[in-house]
């Protein structure tokens, strides 16, 4: 809401009850040597539609909205239907904090249930919890819990794997006796079942396998489960578009073990990174080893519907050495916004959006993969990103399309020198076909 400022009656009130007669003397307290005694360098005060006006004018320079970006990566956009932004805006969701006194907060319980309830329907998992970071952190917990139950050093990662997720997954393990190899990708950019065969051994606690991965490319997780239930080891899937979850194949039925992710898409804007939605879903046997909490439905003493806290893993409820977790952020307000976008949509409409990416992806890596130096680098099926391999190199051609409003795509030769001349291309539902032409015909201008 607008800005009301306080009248002199109400500042000589405020100063009354705390006992002083000037704001002077409320910062008595501060040795005088360290006072500054001259004024502040601001410009003159503005009424509130010069205010709105001025940042207004600040807010154009951004030039947001005059960029058509086919940038994905991890951080996906997404339409968002105005009843997220309305309802998640509501003072009694807003306000919550992490619900220590169950009885008392019942909404927030609800919620988090509700939400725990629609990311087991997604992913095909027993059971979900709530209050993770974001999908990077998600995927270290995962390995994390996998090496708890299985007690084995070794973790194998498909190198298809987001890079900024591996990252974190090397900070988590840094100073534990868990040794993390990659395993890379064949040419159809999907993890490579035979080397993934070889290197599965008796040392191995868990495979690691993102669908549809870093390249965009939709993985064969139940070959990655049958592989590493072999050897006895865990499946950890990892999924970070949500949206893919409407049209691909749940991870648990493909045999997934532990499935966590990114649910940024589910009703979250991109806003510069931040905040994300991380998620974790596994088996109910391993209930005891999962990190984060857990909302279960009761009733009261007279019978009535309830919700409570039914497990929670931080140190601070239980015995440190027992806690599997140290995630404290209150992150249900963003669970909040994915339960309110899922709900919205519904089964149907998840499909629908999923199909939408699916469809408008197939027609950009068409028309793209048509032009002339230019051709598609891994032959996977994909959801709604894909790799294209520059012949004269991307960096000249990304710098054109900026120069005319398009954010291409995500250029890979800093993640990975063998894709130097190939860039991430990510389309979405939000990308009209007119867009889809602009950047091609902006490339066709483009290549030499």
């Amino acid at each position: 809401m607008s800005f009301i400022s306080l009248s002199d009656l109400d500042k000589k009130e405020m100063l009354a009850r705390i006992g002083v007669s000037s704001p002077d003397d409320f910062f008595s307290g501060i040795p005088e040597r360290i006072r500054m005694k001259k004024e502040l360098r601001l410009p003159q005060p503005l009424s509130e539609p010069e205010l709105v006006g001025h940042f207004g004018a600040l807010g154009r320079k951004n030039k947001a909205g005059d960029y058509l970006s086919f940038l994905g990566a991890g951080a996906y956009r997404h339409y968002i239907p105005a009843i997220v932004d309305y309802l998640s805006s509501r003072g009694e969701f807003i306000s919550p904090y992490t619900p220590y006194q169950p009885e008392v907060s019942q909404g927030t319980l609800q919620v988090v249930f509700e939400y725990q309830t629609l990311i087991c329907q997604l992913t095909g998992m027993e059971i979900a919890n709530a209050s993770l970071y974001d999908g990077a952190s998600a995927a270290a917990e995962a390995v994390l819990m996998a090496q708890r139950i299985r007690s084995r050093p070794k973790i194998l990662v498909a190198g298809s794997l987001h890079p900024q997720y591996r990252k974190v997954i090397q900070t988590y393990v840094k100073n534990l006796p868990i040794r993390i190899e990659e395993i890379s990708a064949d040419a159809r950019g999907k993890l490579d079942s035979e080397a993934l065969s070889r290197a599965v051994d008796g040392q191995t606690s868990a495979v690691v396998c993102q669908s549809p991965n870093f390249f965009g490319v939709v993985e064969d997780l139940d070959r990655v489960a049958e592989i590493a239930r072999e050897r006895q080891a865990l499946s950890v899937a990892i999924v970070a578009e949500a949206v893919s979850l409407g049209l691909l194949r749940p991870p648990g039925a493909s045999g997934a073990d532990i499935v966590a992710g990114e649910g940024q898409s589910l009703g979250l804007p991109v806003s510069f990174g931040g905040p994300y939605l991380g998620f974790m879903a596994c088996r109910r046997d391993f209930l005891r080893q999962f990190p984060g909490r857990i909302a279960g439905e009761t009733q009261d003493a007279e019978g009535k519907r309830g919700f409570v806290l039914t497990f929670s893993t931080r140190e601070q409820h239980i015995r440190r050495e027992r806690a599997t977790s140290n995630i404290c952020t209150n992150q249900a307000w963003c669970a909040l916004r994915a339960t309110i976008f899922l709900e919205t949509l519904g089964r149907q409409g998840m499909r629908e959006l999923a199909c939408q990416n699916v469809q408008k992806a197939g027609y950009a890596l068409e028309r793209l993969g048509a032009i002339k130096g230019i051709r598609r680098r891994f032959s996977g099926p994909i959801f709604n990103e894909f790799v294209l391999e520059f012949e004269g190199g991307y960096a000249k051609i990304a710098d054109y399309l900026l120069r005319n409003g398009v954010i291409g795509g995500q250029e890979l030769g800093s993640d990975y020198p063998e894709l130097g001349s190939c860039a991430l291309f990510c389309v979405t539902e939000v990308h009209s076909k007119e867009d889809i032409d602009r950047l091609a015909g902006l490339i066709e201008e483009a290549v030499p």
